[in-house]
């Protein structure tokens, strides 16, 4: 039957809290490539931001990162339990993903009325504020849970970052010092190193030293490479599998494709990364 395939498949997983299998981790995959290819065709076309100068470029990317800092931290909103009920599902993958989008979207629409309005004179000043502040009230909420808890640990809120910027650091070395790529001092590129590496190192804490709470991974590769060599650093060498070719293949396609697609597929390649990394290493925080 078609409806016990797709509660076997997608709701349970998320009704119950199961890692992920092989058949969504396909779809999601295949959604958020289709994801991105729409969300370029609708921004390419749509005269709605044109008559503020708007563009997705860089500095539309950096000002989006807040927005991906928000969707880590709401998403240990729905870990905490303190929302009941089947509305906690909004905010679990992929759910979240739609969430996330719909309000960053609106924050860009009054972005928009608030500079024809005159009231700034760049939109991306509103925008970047809104997300800033939005993470900002969800992480003061997590903060009065967690002291009500006795539970916030800075300690692992200071190693897990500690951690991703060394293995950064290194990273961004081999790239620009053996073997020569300069353009890896662009802050995109940056941005992307830490946030996967971010990912790796919460990971790495969370299943191997985190000292009172075992967590698990959920991604199918990951979960099978861990219970291969049994220990979770495994997940940096894996990282960087994946970072090498494609920021190699991402600099090599960077003139030839169109720059609002190209700018968009890094910032995918950045969210995938940033925000599973955000919410494990709050989750440890937290003790949740």
């Amino acid at each position: 039957m078609i409806s016990d395939f797709i509660y076997k498949y997608y709701i349970d997983p998320i009704r119950m809290g199961q890692p992920y299998n092989i058949v969504d981790t396909l779809t999601y995959a295949v959604i958020l490539v289709l994801g991105v290819y729409l969300l370029y065709r609708w921004m390419s076309k749509s005269t709605w931001l044109s008559d503020i100068g708007f563009k997705i470029d860089a500095r539309f990317i950096l000002a989006t990162l807040p927005y991906v800092f928000l969707g880590g931290v709401l998403r240990v909103v729905q870990d905490t339990g303190m929302i009941k009920g089947d509305f906690q599902f909004l905010l679990v993958t992929p759910l979240i993903y739609f969430v996330l989008f719909f309000y960053t979207i609106a924050m860009l629409f009054l972005s928009r009325y608030i500079t024809l309005q005159g009231l700034t004179q760049n939109f991306l000043t509103f925008y970047a504020f809104a997300g800033i502040m939005s993470t900002f009230i969800v992480s003061l909420v997590l903060i009065a849970w967690g002291l009500n808890h006795a539970h916030l640990d800075l300690f692992v809120f200071a190693i897990i970052p500690l951690m991703a910027i060394t293995a950064t650091l290194l990273v961004w070395a081999c790239m620009r010092y053996i073997l020569h790529w300069e353009y890896v001092t662009d802050p995109l590129y940056l941005t992307l190193l830490f946030g996967q590496l971010l990912d790796a190192s919460a990971t790495s804490y969370g299943i191997d030293l985190h000292p009172s709470v075992r967590y698990i991974e959920q991604h199918v590769v990951g979960s099978g490479l861990i219970e291969l060599t049994h220990t979770a650093f495994v997940m940096f060498p894996l990282k960087l599998v994946v970072l090498f070719p494609a920021i190699y293949i991402m600099e090599l396609y960077r003139k030839e494709a169109n720059p609002a697609f190209w700018h968009l597929v890094l910032l995918a390649m950045i969210v995938v990364g940033f925000a599973p990394g955000i919410r494990d290493m709050t989750r440890m925080v937290l003790y949740v």
